[in-house]
């Protein structure tokens, strides 16, 4: 395989995407880009200092089960897809001075990826245990300081995460796919060396200009 000009990094929510994807394109010099800049899905359930939670969103995770949960999140990455798919052979075949990309997010499902025919690209995806994604999702929605509703939000959320990565990390092993484990005390630089290796066992990175 030639020098990889995209690294794609999946995980479901939590297990540190964007952070190690900031990291990893520092490192390599490549633009870094998150799939939902590309169509969001309905997003975190619960209040920021910006923003109250949206009545569409709430109403999202009040009323489906975990199962529609799931189907309505897949369902958003299988449309997606293209597009991804269109950007990520876009940037793999482009000239050689233009600049590699990092592309991290939930919709890089693994079943697509792994169909991906495209050169150039390298693929990981990032890991937590259930008990870190819990700690780091309560910490992040401040659930302890929320109503009873809105932490029955945040519960709903944390359960679909969980089962995503569930179904997520049987395909990424039945495939054995390139996977790499984020716990809570590994440091974002520690895990970001980590996928780097990763991607040069799939062919190695070709720095674009920084």
């Amino acid at each position: 395989m030639n020098a990889v000009r995209v690294v794609l990094i999946g995980g479901t929510s939590h297990t540190g995407k964007s952070t190690v994807a900031r990291a990893v394109a520092d490192r390599l010099g490549f633009d870094r880009l998150s799939t939902d800049a590309l169509a969001r899905h309905p997003g975190r359930p619960w209040p920021t200092p910006e923003r109250e939670v949206p009545p569409h969103v709430g109403e999202h995770y009040r009323t489906l089960t975990g199962d529609q949960l799931i189907t309505s999140v897949l369902g958003h990455y299988r449309r997606l897809w293209p597009r991804i798919e269109e950007l990520v052979t876009a940037r793999a075949l482009a000239p050689a001075d233009t600049a590699g990309l990092v592309l991290e997010g939930s919709a890089l499902w693994p079943a697509e990826v792994a169909r991906l025919t495209v050169p150039h690209t390298a693929a990981v995806w990032l890991t937590a245990g259930e008990d870190v994604l819990a700690a780091r999702v309560h910490a992040t929605s401040g659930r302890d300081r929320l109503p009873p509703a809105g932490r029955a939000l945040v519960d709903t959320f944390l359960a679909r995460t969980l089962r995503y990565q569930a179904v997520m990390l049987d395909i990424v092993t039945r495939r054995a796919l390139a996977r790499v484990d984020t716990c809570q005390e590994r440091p974002a630089a520690e895990v970001a060396a980590a996928v780097l290796a990763a991607v040069a066992a799939q062919g190695g990175p070709a720095a674009g200009p920084r």
